[in-house]
């Protein structure tokens, strides 16, 4: 995971899903669905990875939106 990746986290002090990027929120939203299609967004427009959390903090998914391999991506 690179410190450019779009992470979506849920902040359990302000009971809100956030996108993350390079350690900045970049927006705040009340659902984890709105935050990942927010964070895709980010994640194509600079082809990045979309890296989701569950609300324990681990990691739930990986989407990959850069330059990919031939290999084809078995999670979605």
């Amino acid at each position: 995971m690179s410190a450019h990746d779009v992470q979506v986290v849920l902040d359990a002090a302000l009971n809100v899903w956030k996108v993350i990027r390079g350690g900045r929120t970049l927006s705040r939203h009340r659902t984890q669905s709105s935050a990942m299609q927010a964070g895709k967004r980010v994640a194509a427009r600079d082809k990045v990875e979309l890296v989701t959390h569950a609300v324990n903090g681990r990691i739930r998914s990986k989407d990959s939106y850069g330059d990919e391999s031939t290999r084809k991506d078995t999670e979605h």
